[in-house]
């Protein structure tokens, strides 16, 4: 699980540095993959990524675990 937990995490970091780049008019992901079914995929990984680290943060977090 530790794997899993860390390509979560590693999956929302992109994420989280791809909507600061949308904030100042760029998108990472687009500008990588254009259009293409690869950019939904990665978004999809993203959000996946986001909705399992939400369900098992705290039991996976050593701060909100103590």
């Amino acid at each position: 699980m530790k794997a899993l937990h860390m390509i979560a995490f590693i999956l929302l970091v992109i994420g989280g540095l791809n909507w600061l780049l949308v904030a100042f008019g760029w998108n990472l992901v687009s500008a990588i993959f254009g259009t293409s079914v690869w950019a939904q995929i990665v978004y999809v990984l993203v959000g996946l990524a986001a909705i399992y680290e939400a369900v098992t943060h705290k039991k996976n977090c050593r701060m909100c675990a103590a």
